[in-house]
């Protein structure tokens, strides 16, 4: 899934796969945010997908960046981490876009190389705010740092990998010691929001294509967890605005990704139970009987 989702990346941003950089070392690439933004619909040419790797912007210009319940609006140098596990929204508020950011793999900063597991450090934690505003000194030095990574990216120096491994780390421990943007408020659309950040992150957990993967997030508190509210509160705005409970949201997308397994594939019952978060087949049997009145093997025949 994540070789598929890097080559959909450069395919979208009309940009060359680097051919130096093997699977080995994960991958790592800088781009300059101007050259992948369309001034005449004022967002960018290619949208980031969250779904397997991270990514760090040095952002100027006014933008709002929107998670769950909050906004932060940012006017001028801002600084934004982002991990596959918690989905945002970033809208660009004028035609003033420039900076770089850099995208990555965990494998590119693995823990038997650069000795950091990525979801255990405080800027990836989900529940965090990762949007900082920047002073013009901060903004500069952080600037030198992007700056110096696109550069390296451009030489055939052969360690060049290690030096960009350290120089993203640099970057990383700049934004863990800085204070969250203080321009922190509510919307009025905010259980809007909440809704389709919440379809969003549950959508974001298939197609299931192979049997290695599994689906991880199963309960209502998993994903209210992710997006950083109370079980209760997400459970309240999906029945307002969708008629429906968390619970059944996520059972019904659940039971539509078994119909298509069993229908699609010829996998067995037990490698879907499996692969759908069931440690029990009786269970899975169970619960695709109560959401569609058919035994798994009944559908499938």
């Amino acid at each position: 899934m994540t070789s598929n989702s890097i080559d959909d990346f450069y395919k979208r941003a009309t940009a060359t796969l680097p051919e130096d950089i093997s699977k080995e070392i994960g991958h790592f690439n800088v781009f300059e945010i101007e050259k992948l933004f369309d001034k005449k619909t004022g967002t960018r040419i290619m949208p980031y997908s969250r779904r397997s790797y991270y990514k760090i912007s040095f952002l100027q210009g006014k933008n709002r960046a929107e998670y769950a319940d909050k906004v932060i609006n940012i006017n001028g140098s801002a600084l934004l981490f982002a991990t596959p596990k918690i989905p945002y929204h970033w809208i660009p508020e004028d035609d003033n876009q420039t900076g770089l950011f850099c995208i990555f793999t965990s494998d590119f900063l693995s823990k038997n190389r650069a000795g950091i597991i990525l979801d255990d450090l405080p800027i990836f934690r989900p529940g965090e705010l990762p949007v900082f505003e920047l002073t013009s000194e901060q903004s500069e030095e952080l600037g030198y740092l992007f700056r110096k990574m696109h550069k390296e990216l451009q030489t055939d120096y052969i360690f060049k990998y290690d030096l960009l491994r350290n120089l993203l780390l640099e970057v990383i421990h700049f934004g863990q010691k800085l204070q969250p943007a203080s321009s922190l408020s509510s919307v009025q659309n905010a259980s809007d929001r909440i809704s389709s950040l919440f379809i969003e992150l549950l959508e974001r957990q298939f197609p299931l294509e192979s049997q290695e993967q599994r689906l991880s997030l199963r309960a209502a508190k998993d994903y209210a967890d992710r997006l950083a509210v109370h079980v209760n509160h997400l459970n309240k705005v999906l029945k307002e605005t969708t008629g429906s409970t968390t619970t059944e949201i996520i059972s019904n997308r659940i039971a539509q990704e078994a119909k298509i397994l069993l229908k699609q594939t010829d996998w067995t019952i037990s490698e879907i139970a499996y692969i759908l978060g069931f440690d029990d087949l009786a269970n899975f049997s169970n619960f695709f009987k109560k959401q569609t009145s058919f035994t798994p093997m009944g559908f499938r025949a």
